[in-house]
């Protein structure tokens, strides 16, 4: 796809792609009619019990489908489940651990959202300030007056992503740039400065465009504020608050205590797929550098609606969404300030998605913090693209929509999501909604691209 006739086409499949749960499996945000959960429904709560046999089939059917290896946690009240199918090496056969150790890509975004409205509650920082009020010397002028703390938090900050200007051979669809930049130490201020003299995505506050530059913009904010570094204030206030004892900030490109390796595809065009699982951290910081447990995600989400780690008034704003829209301008889903609303056929998740080259987490949380779900996969973007540039949902696609739903809305006598009908709890819905809805490596893809506007 580097010749002068195909570019042009790989740039129309780029703008189609639109938040694809992990640029193809994780990140659901958007729901299409056919899991939409009708109005009036039953809170999820409602629906309740672990069937262990049910989910460890449903793990066993993704791996079987073709993912190299998947693992998961879920809870429901006092009930909890751990499981596991696949490899965490595909050479040596190494199996993988449901406490195995992942990358959790933009699932960060929550923990950072979490710790600058804690500064909110503080009364350092508004929502509504300017963020030129607090980082002139990076956001100055005009952009500066117009973008708020607000929007960088919904991505209305119509601020360009600045992945593909780090790693520019992804314009032609080539992993060279990953491979030539795997140890490259990048400053915060360097990443920020990609993202603001790309052409902006919009007018500030015009529209929803998700951009890995909020984030890092976010961690400069914080760490203005606090007179600490993001990672340490988040690890003092955020992670040890919570009691996750397995969630941290990388220092170095290994991923710290046991862990799978991360296998990335790009669509067919790294075949077969190779190992990415190291990497130094610094191109993600703030956007996406954390690494955790599933465990430790369900534990964090449940006391964040819990209001733990949060105030009532801040956790309100947290879950004020905007409409996240495609290129068509349909929408798909909700954003709020670093989480996503989820609609499914047994009520509202709260969570968000996660993608870095060669693994994929997804977290959802239901609404009263009962019912919860996190998994992550070590195998990225194994589908293939039409020509339009919409992701055909591969098996792997309908195994994890048929777990997602027997996970989150199990169905059964008397179960919410049974009586909701078959056409509601559809895995092949699930599928489609999980590999073309939003998420932020396939956000990378669509409006990093010069041109792609």
């Amino acid at each position: 796809m580097t010749t002068t006739t195909a570019r042009p086409t790989t740039r129309r499949r780029l703008r189609r792609i639109v938040f694809g749960l992990g640029a193809a499996v994780l990140t659901a945000t958007a729901v299409p009619t056919a899991v939409a959960a009708p109005a009036g429904q039953a809170p999820a709560a409602e629906t309740s019990g672990i069937d262990a046999a049910a989910l460890q089939q449903g793990l066993d059917a993704v791996h079987e489908a073709g993912m190299y290896g998947v693992y998961s946690a879920v809870r429901d009240g006092r009930d909890r489940w751990k499981g596991e199918a696949g490899v965490a090496d595909v050479r040596t056969g190494r199996p993988v651990d449901a406490d195995m150790r992942h990358r959790i890509g933009s699932v960060t975004k929550t923990f950072v959202a979490v710790a600058v409205l804690q500064q909110v509650e503080a009364g350092r920082i508004g929502l509504d300030d300017p963020i030129g009020d607090h980082l002139p010397e990076l956001v100055p002028g005009e952009r500066g007056r117009s973008i708020t703390v607000r929007m960088l938090l919904n991505h209305t900050s119509g601020i360009a992503d600045y992945v593909m200007y780090a790693y520019p051979s992804l314009q032609q669809m080539s992993p060279q740039s990953l491979d030539d930049n795997r140890f490259r130490s990048f400053e915060e201020e360097e990443l920020v400065r990609m993202g603001l003299e790309a052409p902006p995505t919009g007018e500030p506050g015009e529209k929803w465009s998700y951009s890995n530059t909020n984030y890092i913009l976010a961690g400069l904010l914080l760490e203005k504020a606090t007179g600490t570094s993001a990672e340490e204030y988040i690890t003092r206030n955020v992670i040890r608050k919570a009691g996750l004892r397995h969630t941290s900030f990388p220092r170095t490109p290994f991923v710290p205590g046991p862990h799978s390796k991360a296998y990335e595809s790009l669509f067919g065009i790294i075949d077969p797929p190779r190992d990415y699982s190291v990497y130094h951290p610094s191109s993600l910081d703030t956007a996406g550098a954390m690494v955790s447990t599933m465990d430790d995600l369900n534990r964090f989400y449940r006391l964040l609606l819990d209001g733990r780690l949060l105030g009532a008034e801040q956790l309100a704003e947290m879950r004020r969404t905007v409409p996240v829209t495609d290129v068509e301008g349909n929408v798909m889903g909700h954003y709020g300030l670093g989480i996503m609303a989820f609609d499914l056929p047994c009520g509202r998740y709260w969570g968000h998605g996660g993608t870095v080259f060669g693994a994929g987490t997804e977290s959802l949380t239901s609404e009263d913090g009962r019912r919860q779900m996190s998994y992550g996969v070590n195998l990225m973007k194994y589908q293939k693209m039409t020509d339009d540039g919409r992701i055909d949902p591969h098996p792997i696609d309908l195994a994890l929509g048929g777990y997602l739903l027997q996970a989150l809305c199990p169905t059964g006598e008397g179960g919410a999501a049974a009586a909701k009908g078959p056409e509601k709890t559809d895995p092949a819905a699930v599928a489609e909604m999980l590999v073309n809805g939003p998420d932020q490596s396939a956000q990378v893809l669509r409006f990093g691209t010069p041109g792609n506007r």
